[in-house]
């Protein structure tokens, strides 16, 4: 059995080497299976390519991939596991938070009959920002993508060879790796393992970041937005007719009753900040059929280094 660890890499020219160490030892210990070591430098502003190519020299199973421009986690994702042999690909991140010593649970895990096992936290070490917004990205994913309430979903996972082969048929942009899976397979288990502090920096998610990654995943892997919009019109609508016979009826009563300025302008502003939403997602979806039809990258690789 061969394993491909797929790896991330943004900023983390200082936490590289110490995790493909890690890997190495850990590997010493699991010799039932071969294994290679890829890392796709994400456009990083650092010296992190330069890292890559040394880690690469000192090796003979590290591929080192460099990206052309900034795609994202998920895109970098897609390009490493594209470029991967194993029979299970293992994916984490580059910042030592998530422990590949730990890889044998995952790998026990999956060899009960599993098709992806992610590692799940009891105690995350991320900012309390960063914790909000995984957690609010797991509920939308509970309505949107029909993930399993109980499953934990995490940056550290293993997945079996078909799940990946299925998964990288995705050639569109915008990739959400979570969709990916959960599209492919419901055969899916986590293992609880020890989330550790960051060696160096901080997390490169923004706000905005989070902002770009749920709307990838939605708008590529559900309509759901969709439907909600028009469960929002027709609330509007009914509450605007509900409010029409209010007052026609209020008329009819007491005939001196002013007619009341504040509220048609309350029921104005609701009306057309409800439309101006439909509109920025319906947008939104169009958006990203246009780029789409014109058959935007969903990466573009600059060069590959090789042992």
């Amino acid at each position: 059995m061969r394993i491909s660890y797929v790896i991330p890499c943004y900023r983390s020219a200082k936490t590289l080497p110490s995790v493909v160490n890690e890997i190495n030892d850990t590997m010493k210990v699991l010799q039932d299976y071969e294994y290679e070591i890829i890392l796709v430098n994400d456009c990083s502003p650092d010296e992190t390519f330069e890292i890559i190519k040394e880690l690469v020299k000192g090796s003979d199973n590290i591929t080192g991939i460099n990206m052309a421009k900034n795609f994202g986690q998920h895109a970098a994702l897609m390009a490493g596991m594209r470029q991967s042999t194993g029979d299970y690909v293992v994916c984490l991140d580059d910042d030592g938070q998530t422990p590949a010593n730990e890889v044998g649970r995952l790998i026990s895990k999956i060899e009960e009959g599993y098709d992806v096992v992610y590692a799940s936290y009891e105690n995350k070490q991320h900012s309390g920002f960063r914790n909000w917004g995984s957690r609010l990205n797991s509920d939308m994913a509970v309505w949107l993508l029909q993930k399993p309430k109980d499953l934990y979903i995490s940056s550290y996972f293993i997945a079996r060879r078909y799940v990946v082969d299925e998964m990288i048929k995705y050639t569109n942009p915008y990739p959400y790796v979570i969709g990916l899976v959960l599209r492919t397979t419901r055969n899916i288990a986590c293992v609880p393992v020890e989330h550790r502090e960051r060696m160096q920096g901080k997390s490169g998610y923004t706000i905005n970041g989070l902002i770009s990654l749920w709307m990838n995943g939605f708008t590529a892997f559900s309509v759901k937005p969709l439907r909600m919009a028009t469960f929002l019109g027709l609330i509007i609508a009914a509450f605007g007719l509900i409010y029409s016979i209010y007052a026609f009826i209020n008329k009819l009563v007491n005939p001196t009753a002013p007619m009341g300025w504040t509220s048609m302008i309350i029921l104005l502003l609701i009306i057309g900040g409800s439309i101006l939403t439909v509109l920025g997602l319906i947008g939104e979806y169009i958006g990203r059929i246009y780029i789409s039809l014109n058959n935007s990258p969903q990466y573009v690789i600059k060069e590959i280094v090789r042992s």
